[in-house]
């Protein structure tokens, strides 16, 4: 799996997570899904993804 598609399935996952979160644990996780969605929204156009810099220092490859 490449670079973007491995960012795509974390943010896919985090906001899955998010969602069942604010379901059965706490309204507030809310703002957890939100983070996630500003954060993919910011890295189309700045480029700055901390996810993608923490994969390819796991050894993903672009």
């Amino acid at each position: 799996m490449n670079l973007a598609r491995t960012i795509q399935a974390f943010a896919g996952v985090m906001v899955l997570i998010s969602v069942v979160l604010t379901e059965f644990v706490h309204p507030n996780f809310i703002w957890f899904t939100v983070f996630v969605g500003a954060n993919l929204f910011q890295s189309a156009f700045t480029g700055f993804c901390p996810a993608a810099m923490v994969f390819k220092k796991l050894g993903v490859k672009e």
